[in-house]
């Protein structure tokens, strides 16, 4: 009994919960997975000759988890 309130309380949590939280609690995430590329691109082109194109293609990395990120922001809940 005492589970199927504490179910039930969570369900109506979840439903009060606006779907810009939602959508943030999934691409927050996302976004510093790709800020983490983005440093580590930026120590790579430390490196002679390889470092450079390393970073750059990291670099598109993030932009494209950027984007992903955008798009499940833009989902309407």
């Amino acid at each position: 009994m005492k589970m199927i309130k504490r179910a039930a309380m969570l369900a109506l949590l979840a439903s009060m919960l606006s779907g810009c939280f939602l959508t943030k609690l999934v691409s927050t995430p996302m976004r510093v997975v790709g800020s983490a590329v983005s440093v580590v691109g930026a120590v790579v082109s430390i490196v002679p000759v390889a470092g450079n194109s390393a970073d750059e293609a990291l670099e598109k990395v993030d932009g494209a988890i950027d984007t992903a990120a955008d798009s499940v922001d833009a989902v309407p809940i």
